[in-house]
């Protein structure tokens, strides 16, 4: 796959906490110049980004980011909240705590509700592979295919690991029918974003490429 298609998948992403508008604002060009999917931003910049990008480009944005340990409502909330505000995807975070606990009734309950809240939006569910079993991947395969989400994702990037080859493969061999997986965290070269691509992942979420796209200009 050419560099081109590769970054057709990507979403270009920034999620600094110490991000400035101006960084949202050349993300948001970049994306547009090298024809990323999305751009991935903090969730107070998405009304401003949404009116910046018009029709050019879908907005993505987090909740309950990093550490998905917020409650259930207050996540719901947040998504409702970016969803009005014209987010096209939108990136939660799991509670991993249930996860340990065995709790995955809950887990696929938390799921729910925030689909719902943040319908039209695509969801896309960050379980943050680094800290679990491959047992409990497998069950939260289940959780999100339960749930009705678009997409299982790997990552925050804010963890102690990120996307592997195989973690994806193993999401994308226990996901139900119709859900993505998207690769997220430590994809820094086009190398790396293709071995995901080819071990499973339909969305890839990074920062790296475009930047490397733009020194070699």
């Amino acid at each position: 796959m050419d560099k081109k298609a590769i970054l057709s998948r990507v979403d270009h992403t920034e999620l600094n906490p110490a991000a400035k508008w101006e960084d949202i604002q050349t993300l948001i060009d970049d994306a547009i110049t090298f024809g990323t999917a999305t751009v991935c931003i903090p969730p107070c910049y998405v009304k401003r980004a949404v009116n910046y990008a018009g029709d050019r480009l879908p907005i993505c944005t987090v909740i309950g980011f990093p550490h998905g340990n917020s409650p259930t409502a207050a996540k719901a909330y947040e998504a409702k909240c970016v969803a009005e505000a014209g987010a096209a995807e939108v990136d939660m975070v799991i509670n991993r705590g249930w996860v340990k606990d065995g709790l995955f009734d809950a887990v696929t309950d938390e799921i729910a509700i925030v689909k719902k809240a943040c319908a039209p939006a695509l969801l896309k569910v960050i379980i943050e592979c680094c800290g679990l079993t491959d047992e409990e991947k497998v069950a939260l395969c289940k959780c999100v295919t339960d749930a009705g989400a678009e997409y299982i994702k790997t990552s925050t990037g804010f963890d102690k690991g990120g996307a592997t080859v195989q973690d994806v493969a193993l999401m994308k061999a226990n996901v139900g029918e119709g859900v993505l997986v998207k690769a997220a965290g430590g994809i820094r070269s086009f190398e790396a974003a293709q071995a995901m691509i080819d071990a499973g992942a339909d969305r890839i979420g990074a920062s790296a490429l475009v930047k490397l796209m733009k020194s070699e200009a």
